[in-house]
């Protein structure tokens, strides 16, 4: 052991050098057979659509609760059983087709000791993460994963620190390896995380963020030119201008005929000398052609192709039934996207 008076950061890199050996070290005790095992019944678990019971006490209670949410944010139901609950009512949430995995540093906790024989009774499957593979935990359960160490990152050997590293780590690689297997995809850990980056990126559609039609007055193709700004002015009641004015088409209010933008306006305006703005129209201003979406589109994709234009950066794009090409369903902004998280990528 390094003296108590090294520098902090040697004495801090000399911990975590331990650490990661002590990992590096189960990762050659592990009994490939009793891996396999523990996987199929976390398969089997799956398949069952049954859940994973995770226990422990103390520090291995701790290292349990993440591994159970880390299960769980993956797609297989897990949670954590205080044992010491389970003996007072708890236990019946363990049913005969969930698989419980059970930690423990010594392999003698009396609070595990003690629901193994329920466990047994009902037929539900056990895996100990034990750091001893000859205790007694490990000889009830039918699959016996070894997290031992040779000694604790603690200057006493006492507290647990190498040895929680290990089982923390043990969970984290049956975790990945199990989703490797049951073909997790992204898309699948994003629907258990809609909050994050992944999970707008990932779950979010254009229908989720787009302004509705129902909240849009379209523009007639025979609009003036002041009626044309007054509109833009407007915008929608309760969100103010969008940036962009919708023309319906002559004979249908509810097909789209072209999309009007605060650039077509100024546009409009430099080509058209002050003698003639009188004359111009909403038709003639629109563009006829612009690029249009469908509400099940992921809006992800959307943004990309908004600010991956060759033309130039698209701020509004017009939404249009899936089935019924040109009939507006809604409006999506460049600024609604990014109120829900997106980040601009630039042009």
């Amino acid at each position: 052991m390094m003296p108590l008076s090294a520098p902090p950061l040697t004495a801090l890199t000399r911990c975590l050098q331990e650490e990661a050996a002590a990992i590096a070290a189960a990762a050659t005790r592990l009994d490939p057979d009793q891996v396999e095992g523990a996987l199929e019944q976390l398969e089997a678990c799956r398949q069952r659509r049954a859940k994973l019971v995770v226990t422990g006490v103390g520090k291995s209670g701790i290292v349990a609760r993440k591994i159970a949410a880390t299960f769980s944010s993956i797609g297989l139901t897990a949670v954590f059983l205080n044992p010491v609950d389970a003996l007072h009512g708890d236990l019946g949430i363990v049913h005969a087709d969930d698989v419980a995995l059970l930690l423990s540093n010594s392999g003698e906790t009396e609070e595990l000791l003690a629901i193994l024989p329920h466990l047994r009774r009902r037929g539900t499957a056990r895996i100990a993460l034990v750091g001893r593979i000859g205790s007694s935990l490990a000889r009830g359960c039918d699959v016996v994963l070894d997290g031992s160490v040779d000694r604790e990152v603690c200057p006493l050997n006492l507290a647990p620190t190498a040895s929680t590293a290990v089982a923390m780590a043990i969970g984290d690689a049956l975790a990945a390896v199990w989703m490797e297997r049951a073909g997790i995809s992204s898309v699948d850990f994003a629907i258990n995380h809609p909050a994050g980056s992944l999970g707008r990126q990932l779950t979010l559609t254009v229908a989720d963020v787009m302004v509705p039609a129902t909240e849009l007055t379209p523009l007639h193709p025979q609009a003036s030119l002041p009626q044309v700004i007054a509109h833009l002015t407007r915008g929608s009641p309760g969100r103010g201008s969008l940036g962009a004015s919708w023309v319906h088409h002559r004979d249908d209010p509810q097909q789209l005929a072209g999309l009007i933008t605060d650039g077509d306006l100024r546009r409009t305006l430099q080509r058209h000398g002050t003698s003639d703005w009188e004359r111009v129209t909403a038709g003639e201003m629109a563009t006829a052609d612009p690029i249009t979406v469908t509400p099940e589109v992921l809006a992800a994709v959307a943004l990309e192709l908004m600010e991956r234009n060759p033309r130039q950066a698209i701020s509004v794009l017009p939404v249009v039934h899936p089935d019924r090409p040109g009939r507006l369903e809604g409006l999506l902004r460049l600024h609604d996207l990014v109120q829900a998280g997106f980040s601009r990528s630039g042009p």
